[in-house]
């Protein structure tokens, strides 16, 4: 298999995981009046369909028994349920955070979503694997939920008539505290007795996403959080160009999530996707310079925005550090 050989490739690699976690929501932004719990049945299709595909092809190269194949016949059963229970809770979260996009917009969403996830995550997955200097992923992880803290209240701020909602806020703090608890699980998967390598787990964890939907995202439907209940057959009468934009969204994160994990088994889980969990920063300058969410704010607003921004930086500056501290 492919495995990134250097820590400058596993940096570029977990930067790239970055980029693409922080921009796969244009997807959905793209698809005008489309109902997220529609939306979701193709995002989940294309992250399943590309992990498989990475896994044939990046997983598998060179043969030998990290191949995907092989270990697939090797690994212990147990990590195969790791990684797809970690699939399992982070559907449930990413469903909540779509519902947060459309309720707050991606730069609100985004940053408190995934700053939460990001202190979670990263202690949680240090606990198991500690891997790296603490000292510095610790206040890498203070400056991620910094960041966090300056959203808040920069959304606070917006002034003019907007309302602040809070049931909003409310979606995506939960959001955040199951993505944050899925990273254990992959953790656990990749260091165990007869481990994944990280393309397997890759696979298992959105095969677990998907059929998560036909739970969760089920019963959104029927109960949906936003708007009233949808049936199968406005999935059904979508312009086939949703269908692509809701394949391609799951495409480009499941391509993150498979750079994210080969990278973590140099760096370890902790580091990788600490990085990687900086992506509210993309997504915010998506809804800032694209979706013009802040368009007409106050000053004090673009200040906190400002400021997010920057205090994200220097957490991914600390937490890249940490691997050689």
């Amino acid at each position: 298999m492919f495995a990134p050989s250097t820590f400058a490739i596993a940096l570029l690699m977990t930067i790239l995981s970055t980029i693409f976690w922080g921009s796969w929501a244009n997807t959905f932004k793209a698809t005008k009046g489309y109902r997220f719990e529609l939306f979701y049945w193709d995002y989940a299709a294309g992250i399943f369909l590309i992990a498989v595909a990475l896994a044939l092809t990046m997983g598998s190269a060179r043969g030998g028994e990290t191949a995907f194949l092989a270990n697939l016949h090797s690994a212990a059963p147990i990590n195969l349920f790791y990684a797809a229970i970690g699939g399992f809770i982070f559907n449930i979260a990413n469903v909540l955070l779509v519902a947060g996009i459309e309720i707050v917009g991606l730069a609100v969403a985004f940053p408190i979503a995934i700053g939460i996830a990001l202190v979670e995550g990263v202690v949680l997955a240090y606990a198991i694997q500690p891997k790296g200097n603490g000292a510095l992923l610790g206040a890498g992880v203070a400056m991620a939920l910094l960041a966090v803290i300056l959203i808040g209240l920069a959304y606070g701020a917006l002034g003019g008539n907007r309302v602040v909602s809070r049931k909003g806020i409310v979606i995506c703090v939960v959001s955040g505290l199951l993505m944050g608890s899925f990273a254990p699980f992959v953790t656990r998967a990749m260091t165990a007795a007869r481990p994944l390598t990280p393309y397997t787990v890759a696979v298992f964890f959105t095969l677990g996403a998907f059929l998560c939907c036909f739970v969760f995202n089920t019963i959104l439907m029927r109960k949906p959080i936003v708007g009233a209940p949808v049936t199968f057959a406005g999935y059904r009468a979508a312009p086939a160009s949703y269908h692509a934009l809701g394949l391609l969204g799951g495409a480009i994160w499941g391509v993150g999530t498979v750079f994210n994990f080969v990278a973590a088994s140099l760096t370890g889980v902790a580091i990788s996707y600490a990085i990687g969990q900086a992506s509210p920063m993309i997504a915010a300058f998506w809804g800032v310079a694209v979706f013009h969410e802040f368009r007409g704010s106050s000053a004090r607003a673009r200040v906190y925005l400002g400021a997010m921004f920057a205090a994200y930086l220097v957490a991914l500056a600390l937490i890249a550090r940490a691997y050689q501290g």
